[in-house]
């Protein structure tokens, strides 16, 4: 099977990025890609001193409607390329700062970055529940991890892993910038993500446009790990998401 040309994970100059969101999105139809995320940062960690991020309500607005421009014009000159208006949560941020900040009915696909114990694994159930209950029988964007590496759970917690995993359709995310984290070592965990169908999606985490291409590498691991199934029900995810 030929996939389409997917990448879920890319940061413009509202973060760390080096180009325009408009930079992005005509790079992006130059090469031919199918499906394209902006996913910029938002955080009040550590990281907030160090790069730009999404940190006010201003900012974000102006993201997301520099975003919805691109998508208009995508529209009307009926290119192929599906635009999805992301961001990327860091999980060292406090829960007032993203809860006061972020409406996930705005966005397509929210990353969560720096999942790396139980209690951050707690962190995002709650986090999702509490949008499930204000939002009420309102569809929520799609959910995924950001080069997670799954060796932090493999022995202890990869059920109550794959557990949240299934229950809110978060997709696993294979990242060009991260090989190390798709070793055999981490085997059994992506044989979970095969038994119970849990979507994996691919992304380069490019900083620049030169590195929006980086996309072949994770196809070849996923194929290598048996998970096309899992790539077809995220993109199938994704058509949905453009439905709504």
């Amino acid at each position: 099977m030929i996939f389409p040309k997917i990448n879920l994970h890319c940061h413009s100059n509202y973060s760390d990025g080096k180009n325009s969101i408009n930079e992005i999105v005509a790079k992006a139809v130059k090469i031919g890609l199918d499906f394209l995320a902006i996913t910029d940062h938002f955080t009040d960690s550590w990281k907030s001193g160090i790069i730009p991020t999404l940190n006010s309500f201003e900012k974000i607005e102006n993201y997301l409607e520099e975003i919805s421009i691109c998508q208009n014009y995508l529209r009307e000159s009926n290119n192929n390329l599906l635009l999805y208006k992301g961001i990327e949560i860091d999980l060292g941020s406090s829960e007032k700062f993203i809860k006061n900040l972020i409406d996930p009915l705005k966005f397509d696909i929210i990353l969560f970055e720096y999942l790396e114990t139980l209690e951050g694994l707690a962190y995002v159930n709650n986090l999702i529940d509490y949008w499930e209950r204000k939002m009420s029988n309102i569809n929520l964007p799609l959910f995924g991890l950001a080069h997670f590496d799954p060796s932090n759970f493999i022995y202890t917690g990869l059920d109550r892993l794959i557990q949240i995993l299934k229950k809110y359709d978060i997709y696993f995310e294979f990242n060009s910038r991260y090989s190390q984290f798709y070793s055999r070592k981490n085997e059994i965990f992506f044989e979970k993500l095969k038994k119970h169908q849990i979507p994996v999606g691919i992304g380069s985490d490019a900083h620049h446009s030169k590195q929006f291409f980086l996309i072949q590498e994770p196809l070849y691991r996923i194929k290598d790990f048996g998970l096309e199934n899992n790539l077809i029900r995220l993109i199938e995810l994704l058509k949905k998401e453009k439905g709504k």
